[in-house]
């Protein structure tokens, strides 16, 4: 190619095309610097598999959650800012359940209905994990997810409803202030500290098996738990009668009324699938982090819009594609940034693939 060729080509491309070029050029260099550094030895294959599998950990924990908030602006056509909220609110409920359970007989009542609110009812006395009380985890997983429900029914039918035909807008603004609301009353029952309410993971140890030599039994816990729900979404949205009217309604709601579609029961449908889902991401990240605070959902929401809109916003499939980029590009960052600036890896990802494909990685893939 000649230099009047090259010249002609660099001026033919936009700002944003040279912009996402040198952050492609960027990403390059830092694979090649990845090879190097596994080749010569200056990172141990062992650490980096260890981040791939944090990647998926974190990826399929915020797809979880990133289900729900992709099918409510496909369906209800707005961005709910209190899916953050709703995510904390089923840690909340589905780990003083857990306590309330498991902690019977050891702890005091009040220590355990306000989850540890008094520093007490120690998560290590009350032998807090899989192996000790799984059916005290296991039974907060399913309050997690039935009290979201119920919390996020409550809400859309005191607020969402009666403006359900006022636009985009007016329910995005409503949602910022359920979110502010859920979240300070949260805060006022359990308190606005931080505390650990989970004991150390046990490990399932291998050489053979385990690249690492051993697992954290919590983070598989929390991998099985994300594979049987996203598998049972897509089931329900591929096989059945609901499924296939929320891909209708998701399509052409109006469309979706003239051929008899009850959108009412969509729309439930849509908060019962969204919430619950949102719920269980609360509780495994808790499961996972071993900490709770009531800015749990709030934290992560940047990280779940980010996700969604990388995948390609209205698609189920792109907020999970979306989920396992993100979460990986967060941990495999660490090679080269300390992890309290990862997430600027994730999002500087999202915008260079924005820049090329502003739909996102699955956009126009309308799957509900």
């Amino acid at each position: 190619m000649s230099t009047v060729d090259v010249r002609r080509l660099f001026s033919s491309l936009t700002v944003e095309q040279l912009f996402g070029g040198v952050l492609l050029g960027g990403c390059l260099l830092l694979v090649l610097d990845l090879v190097r550094r596994l080749v010569v030895g200056d990172l141990a294959v062992g650490t980096f598999t260890t981040f791939l599998w944090r990647g998926i950990v974190d990826g399929l924990l915020i797809g979880l959650a990133a289900i729900g908030l992709s099918m409510t602006y496909s369906i209800l056509r707005f961005a709910n800012f209190s899916h953050g909220d709703l995510v904390t609110t089923g840690a909340f409920t589905g780990w003083t359940v857990a306590y309330l359970v498991g902690g019977a007989g050891v702890a005091e009542l009040g220590s355990r209905l306000l989850l540890r609110a008094d520093g007490r009812a120690q998560p290590g006395d009350l032998g807090m994990h899989v192996f000790a009380e799984p059916l005290a985890i296991g039974l907060g997983l399913v309050v997690a997810a039935v009290s979201t429900v119920l919390v996020a029914l409550l809400i859309d039918r005191l607020v969402y409803r009666p403006m359900r035909d006022t636009g985009g807008i007016p329910l995005l603004i409503a949602s910022v202030g359920v979110a502010l609301v859920l979240r300070y009353v949260i805060a006022f029952i359990y308190t606005s500290s931080t505390r650990g309410v989970t004991a150390s993971a046990p490990r399932l140890e291998h050489e053979l098996i385990f690249w690492t030599g051993s697992l954290n039994v919590h983070q598989l816990t929390m991998v099985a738990a994300a594979l049987v729900l996203m598998v049972g979404v897509h089931l329900l949205l591929q096989r059945t009668k609901l499924g296939k009217a929320m891909r209708a309604m998701a399509d052409n709601k109006d469309l979706a009324l003239v051929t008899g579609i009850p959108t009412e029961r969509v729309v439930r449908a849509t908060w019962v699938i969204g919430a619950g889902l949102a719920g269980v991401a609360g509780y495994l990240v808790v499961l996972d982090r071993g900490t709770i605070t009531y800015n749990l959902g709030w934290f992560l929401l940047l990280l779940i819009f980010a996700a969604v809109i990388l995948g390609g916003i209205g698609s189920i499939y792109g907020a999970i594609a979306g989920s396992l980029v993100i979460g990986l590009a967060i941990n495999v960052s660490l090679v080269w940034i300390p992890s309290d600036m990862n997430e600027i890896a994730a999002f500087a990802l999202m915008i260079l693939v924005l820049i090329f494909r502003p739909q996102g990685l699955l956009g126009g893939v309308q799957t509900a």
